[in-house]
């Protein structure tokens, strides 16, 4: 497996960065809905701590995915697709993009209004990006929920595209993703 894109196919770095990526925000996702009815205590206070420096990670991952597709070459998209589907997979590629920047920074900013910093993983404390301010959490929290609910549909609509490709026009778009393909 190449360790570059090629015009056929993602390249392994290309893959791992989608799928971690993947695994990481529906955990985070998983444990934000989780933590919402949890009481406060020892246990949902760990599974924030844990929440944050995921998202952190997330958005590390994204920075370094950003830099690594602007310097590869992406696959080719079929021929067959009309200038509409094209331009519904770059949007919602971007989107997609968007959110795993806006998702960590309005947790992070949601975290800095609410006066806690953002530990990651206990190895160090990243810098408030702003000042107390209740107003200011409150509408981080609502944003940070609605973000994560248009996360939720843009991924359904990413995973339902794939397999209609898959599926429907039997080309490889979906296939030059997966993990174990050579």
């Amino acid at each position: 497996m190449s360790i570059k894109n090629t015009q056929h196919s993602y390249g392994v770095v290309a893959k791992t960065f989608h799928w971690l990526i993947f695994l990481i925000i529906a955990g985070l996702l998983t444990a934000g809905f989780i933590m919402t009815d949890m009481a406060n205590g020892p246990d949902k206070f760990k599974i924030i701590g844990l929440h944050k420096s995921f998202g952190i990670t997330v958005l590390t991952l994204a920075v370094l995915r950003l830099l690594w597709k602007s310097a590869n070459t992406a696959p080719v998209l079929p021929a067959m697709l009309n200038v509409w589907e094209k331009y519904a997979a770059h949007a919602g590629h971007a989107l997609l993009y968007v959110l795993m920047f806006a998702m960590p920074l309005s947790g992070w900013i949601m975290s800095s209004a609410s006066g806690f910093p953002v530990s990651v993983f206990g190895l160090f404390t990243l810098p408030n990006l702003v000042a107390p301010d209740k107003e200011l959490k409150h509408n981080m929290v609502e944003l940070h929920s609605i973000l994560a609910w248009v996360l939720i549909v843009m991924v359904s609509l990413h995973v339902l595209a794939a397999l209609l490709h898959h599926y429907y026009y039997k080309n490889d778009v979906l296939r030059r993703m997966l993990p174990w393909k050579t």
